[in-house]
């Protein structure tokens, strides 16, 4: 049994800040970057064209949606390139701003490291390897917490459907945390880590806990409906045992939920995430 928190090691993030350095093309005075696509698209992992154009275009949508302007950051050109016997084809090809690059990455392939990366490299406005890594751990913890949120959705309809009210979800979930959490109930969790008590406390918890808690929630569900549990007492017993499994598996590791340091506000982190991209269609 393994926790995924989808960690990308620093050797990995420093292979691919060189390869993206490299395509960096600056105005003749220096003062504007800019990024062709075909250049882009195999760092992004695209192999076809046709492939990527889809997702430019995604992101030029998104742009607009966004209040910018496209043509400010989408320029099509043609690009001349070289066939047999010193002929010239014209091909498609766009010149991109940073924010264009930034949204192409938002609305490619998550499952990729590279989108992953690129989404960082192109939200910080230097290029320093730890901003790209702090960026990068902050996407990861963001999409943990999202993939909780869904998971736990899921069980309050499983669990709703097989006759448990909203009260006893609550219960549930709570009993899965004293699991967790050595004994520590979710009050006591937050008062450990001084969270308010109207707060989830999923927003203040690193990316190692939300994913250890997103895996035993996802193991409920998939028990829930494999078993066809029904009632609060079956479904908190398969909840209780799958966050005890998930803490044994983390002790035999030398790890204890109940004692890693809380980790920044979420809601904060979101806050920093949307400015920056208003910073970057700004800029």
């Amino acid at each position: 049994m393994e926790v995924h928190s989808n960690h990308m090691d620093e050797k990995k993030i420093g292979r691919l800040k060189k390869l993206f350095d490299d395509i960096i093309h600056k105005s003749e005075d220096g003062a504007i970057e800019f990024w062709y696509a075909r250049e882009l698209q195999p760092l992004l992992g695209y192999s076809r064209w046709e492939n990527f154009e889809l997702v430019i275009k995604k992101a030029m949508i998104s742009c607009e949606n966004a209040g910018g302007n496209v043509n400010n950051h989408f320029r099509g050109v043609t690009k001349m390139i070289k066939l047999a016997k010193n002929a010239e084809r014209g091909i498609k090809e766009y010149v991109l701003t940073r924010y264009a690059c930034y949204l192409i990455a938002q609305n490619g392939d998550v499952r990729k490291d590279e989108i992953a990366f690129a989404q960082s490299y192109f939200a910080v406005q230097t290029r320093k390897q730890e901003l790209i890594e702090d960026r990068i751990k902050l996407i990861e913890r963001l999409n943990a917490r999202e993939k909780l949120r869904e998971s736990e959705k899921r069980l309050s309809q499983n669990i709703y459907e097989r006759g448990v009210d909203d009260a006893g979800f609550g219960r549930i979930r709570s009993k899965g945390d004293q699991a967790l959490f050595g004994g520590f109930t979710t009050k006591d969790m937050k008062e450990r880590l001084r969270v308010k008590e109207n707060r989830p406390l999923a927003d203040f918890l690193p990316t190692l806990t939300i994913a250890a808690k997103n895996l035993a929630t996802e193991m409920t569900n998939y028990n829930v409906e494999q078993k066809e549990l029904y009632g609060e007492a079956p479904i908190t017993d398969e909840h209780v045992q799958n966050n005890s499994s998930v803490r044994e598996m983390l002790g035999q590791r030398g790890i204890k939920p109940e004692d890693l340091p809380p980790a920044e506000d979420l809601k904060k982190l979101e806050r920093r995430v949307k400015r920056d991209e208003k910073n970057l269609m700004k800029g």
